[in-house]
This record gives structure tokens, C-alpha cells and sequence, in this order.
């Protein structure tokens, strides 16, 4: 028998999708069924590594954590179809896990068909081995310049008869517009599947919002079944790019971290940790301005991108490259991360067109070639050497002889720069195989293993302290969810038996 399948779509991107999935996912785990998440089509460059058949492949970061929240093993049907923008108009293109060139090339139209018997397939074969399907949509529903060649929202709930959430950023302004517009530009029988509407990211006195949910109700036929609080720490990562510049430090300042947010930085929720550690004041910083704002800054991070080349072009424009390099030359501690470690080489080099030929940071003697084939797969790794090689004063020497484990996703293949190395200027092999390396001096790092700051050894290493664990921010999100929906809302979505006009 087919799982029953409850969709959350948006009146915006940044309505809050995202993590009201990711605590549907577990509100109905915790009720002991067997739950999956889905969803078609995801345009993010924060992509993790998963099950694919016999092999590993990428789903975008927030079906990862919402399969997780539901207690599943992620694989790549969870997100069967993610776009990872590499220009303003251009995105390389991963179908069931892999990289797709022929679908990359193809105009974004012309997907729809090509893709759909992937992602239908993809769905059905999730709602047969489970009880509950949590679906997410993407942006809106209601654009309808895109209807006719839509694959991830009402064509998904058509398919599977989806009781659909409508969800809006009520912070915004303009809320009841944006749930009575999107209501009114569906079809009908789109309209047929709303059970009810969300009000997200509300602050102050529900009670002043009457009598607008009533009214809507009155227009729509569809009652409004939560308000939910403004909640700014609720422990998720940030999905989409959108940073949380308003974390609040608990306690005194004791360390700050400045990460560099180039226009196509990828995978930024693996610092999501640091967000929680006391003391610690986790910035983004996009000009030389805000890093010096900051002063003193202990760490400066590279973080992930999904256009290396481009991003450190970008980074040179902003007059970054100089402010990274006064603070290496000072003794601050640099981190770079995949595209990050790239950067800090002396040179990258694009013999296939991947990502584009640049001369890198020079901070670290080494040099990358761009493969034609990506590296993704899960890693496993020991700091065995990086205590005893660069001596206690550095800012890292607490990881040596830390297990971590983590992923690699890239098209980089980084070496020994070998002119540099016969001339004596080597860097320390920090992690074998190639996966990170240290300058002389100790304060220059790059690794190629993301998710660093979600191993809890390395944050007890570094900081002395723990970061919450994922299971427990799931149940925050289960139990907050089950405190500020209407009584009986949430377990109404997966009875057969209900009816959109009376069920909630």
C-alpha cells in the first residue's frame, strides 16, 4: 500500500520549507512509522554524499538532514534531481546522484520531460517502502510562467494526491496577500490539495492577526492551522545560502571566525556547529571592512565553492586576497575547505574546462589539476602526524591523532607543487592520500574533507566543548511544531479519511 504523502510548499523561496520538513519528518517518525523525505528538484550548492545503488552519489543538504530526522538512511530518490549553480545562468546538473553533462548543456525547459520518469520513479519507489512520504516543494507553486514545465511542486502532489501545506514568511509583510494570491493562481484541482496554511516567523500577539485568518478561510474554503514564532536558534543548519548574520553569541567573546562568503561558496551548513559553541562568534565577510571590524580575528575560513576560479577572482576584487594573506603573515590561523584549500595553493589548472585556470593565494606550496571526473564518496581519516609535524603552537596541533570523518566532493586533484618541493619549500601531509596539508609554520591549513566541525572530537579538541547533536535538534523542531499547529492538525494530514474542507 502506498505511504501517504504530506508536501509543504512555499509562497516564496525562504518561507521555511525547508526546516518545517525537515520537523514533519520527525513528528511522524516519533509516532513509530517508517517516514522518507522527497524532493524533486533542489538548486542548492550544499550537496552531501549518499547512497547510490552500489556506489555513493550527491542529494542536496537539506533532504540529507530530513532523512536523518526521519530516522531514514539517506539515498539519492530522497532528491533525485539537484541543480548546483555554477554562474548566473548556468547550473551543472547531478540526476539520481551524478553528474549529468548532456542534461547540464540542455535549456532548462527542455528538462522537464527528459527528467520526470526519473523523479515519478523515484517517488513511487519511496512511497512503497514506507508509511509516510514528507515532500518538499520549491519557491512557489503559483509561478505560473513555469506551470506548464513544473517537476517539483503541484505535479509532484498531483501524482501522489499530497495533503500540501502553504507556508509564508509572515516577517515579510504582506502574508494573507501571498496565501491568498498563490491559492488563487493554482487550478482548481491543485487548489483541492491545500489542507491548510502556515504562518511562519511570526512576532508578537497572535491574537492581533484576527480576524485575517478568518477572513481567508471565508475566501478560501482553508483555515490557517499555525502561527509559529519567530525562532531564530532552532540548531538547523541554513539552507539556500541564506545566512543567519544574527546569531547570538552566548557568554563573553572568546574566539571570533570570519568565513569568506564568495558568491558561489558551497556547502556553508557544515559550520552550522560552530554557530553553538559558547564563546565563539561565528561572521560571514564579504570586503576587507567587515574582516577588519571584526579585529581581533583568531580564524579566517575558505570555505567550499562551487566556481573556484570565479570565486577567487571575486575574492581578489574585494581586496580579500591581501587581508587573508596579512593575517597568515602575522601568524593568524587560515582554514581552507575543498575550493578554500584550492585557493590557498599556488596555481589551478583546467586542462578540461571544468572550473577555469588561476593563480591561487600562494599561501601553501601546492598545485591543482581540475579531473574531468568528480570525487564524491564518504572519508574516514587520521590527524596522525599533523601534532608531531608542525609542533604545539599551532592553532591546529590539538587534532593530532583525532579520527575524522566526513566527504569529498570535487573535481580537484591537489599535489605537491613540484618546483616549490625541490627547492625545499614543501607542505606538511596533515591527512593521507591527499586530503590536507600544512604550511611550515603551522597556521595555514587546508583539507579537502568537509564537515570538519561536525565530528564532536574535533570540536572537544579545539574548543573544549560540544556543539548539540542533531538528534536533539530534530526533537526540538518535532516538539515546537506539535506546541504551535492546531490540536490534531498534523495527525489529520496522514488519514485517508479526511476531506479538505473539514478535516482540519
Amino acid at each position: 500500500m502506498a505511504a501517504q504523502c504530506v508536501m509543504v510548499l512555499g509562497t516564496t523561496s525562504g518561507a521555511g520549507k525547508s526546516w518545517l520538513t525537515t520537523a514533519l519528518c520527525r513528528y511522524y517518525a516519533r509516532q513509530g512509522l517508517k517516514v522518507a523525505p522527497f524532493k524533486a528538484q533542489n538548486m542548492s550548492n550544499n550537496a552531501r554524499v549518499v547512497a547510490s545503488g552500489n556506489g555513493q552519489g550527491e542529494i542536496g543538504s537539506a533532504q540529507y538532514f530530513q532523512a536523518l530526522a526521519a530516522n531514514a538512511v539517506p539515498d539519492v530518490r530522497m532528491n533525485p534531481l539537484l541543480l548546483k549553480p555554477e554562474a548566473d545562468t548556468h547550473s551543472q546538473v547531478v540526476l539520481m546522484g551524478k553528474v549529468d553533462e548532456a542534461l547540464s548543456r540542455m535549456a532548462w525547459r527542455g528538462r522537464s520531460a527528459m527528467v520526470w520518469p526519473q523523479i515519478s520513479a523515484a517517488l513511487d519507489e519511496l512511497r512503497a517502502e514506507n508509511d509516510v512520504v514528507v515532500i518538499e516543494g520549491a519557491g512557489s507553486p503559483a509561478e505560473i510562467n513555469l506551470h506548464d514545465s513544473d517537476i517539483v511542486n503541484m505535479r509532484v502532489a498531483l501524482h501522489c494526491q499530497a495533503q500540501c501545506l502553504l507556508v509564508t514568511d509572515i516577517d515579510r509583510g504582506g502574508a494573507f496577500a501571498h496565501l491568498y494570491g498563490t491559492w488563487a493562481l493554482l487550478p482548481v484541482e491543485e487548489r483541492a490539495l491545500i489542507r491548510g496554511f502556515v504562518l511562519n516567523k511570526f512576532r508578537g500577539d497572535a491574537s492581533l492577526l484576527a480576524p485575517a485568518p478568518q477572513m481567508l478561510q471565508d475566501l478560501t474554503g482553508i483555515s490557517t492551522v499555525a502561527t509559529l514564532p519567530m525562532w531564530w536558534q532552532h540548531g538547523l543548519p541554513e539552507e539556500d545560502g541564506l545566512f543567519d548574520d544574527r546569531s547570538v553569541v552566548p557568554g563573553r567573546i572568546t574566539k571570533t571566525v570570519a568565513v569568506i562568503a564568495y558568491p558561489r561558496i558551497s556547502n556553508l551548513d557544515e559550520f552550522q556547529p560552530l554557530k553553538n559553541i559558547p564563546g565563539l562568534r561565528l561572521m560571514w565577510v564579504r570586503s576587507p571592512k567587515e574582516l577588519a571590524a571584526l579585529e581581533p580575528t583568531d580564524w579566517i575560513i575558505l570555505p567550499g565553492s562551487k566556481a573556484t576560479s570565479a570565486d577567487l577572482a571575486w575574492l581578489r576584487s574585494q581586496g580579500l586576497d591581501a587581508a587573508v594573506a596579512a593575517h597568515a603573515a602575522a601568524g593568524g590561523a587560515v582554514l581552507g575547505v575543498c575550493g578554500g584549500l584550492q585557493m590557498l595553493g599556488e596555481a589551478l589548472i583546467d586542462p578540461h574546462g571544468i572550473d577555469g585556470n588561476a593563480p591561487g593565494l600562494g599561501l601553501l606550496p601546492l598545485v591543482t589539476v581540475f579531473a574531468q571526473d568528480k570525487t564524491v564518496r564518504h572519508t574516514t581519516a587520521t590527524c596522525s602526524s599533523l601534532g608531531a609535524g608542525i609542533g604545539s603552537s599551532s592553532p591546529w596541533a590539538a587534532l593530532g591523532g583525532v579520527s575524522l570523518s566526513g566527504y569529498e566532493i570535487h573535481h580537484g586533484q591537489t599535489t605537491q607543487h613540484p618546483a616549490m618541493a625541490a627547492g625545499g619549500d614543501v607542505a606538511l601531509a596533515v591527512l593521507p592520500e591527499g586530503l590536507g596539508w600544512c604550511n611550515g609554520a603551522g597556521n595555514v591549513m587546508g583539507l579537502y574533507l568537509h564537515g570538519l566541525f561536525e565530528n564532536p572530537a574535533v570540536l572537544q579538541a579545539l574548543f573544549g566543548a560540544g556543539a548539540p547533536t542533531l538528534d536533539s535538534v530534530f526533537d526540538g523542531l518535532a516538539h515546537y511544531i506539535e506546541k504551535h499547529f492546531e490540536p490534531g492538525a498534523l495527525d489529520a494530514l496522514i488519514s485517508p479519511a479526511q476531506t479538505p474542507a473539514t478535516a482540519l
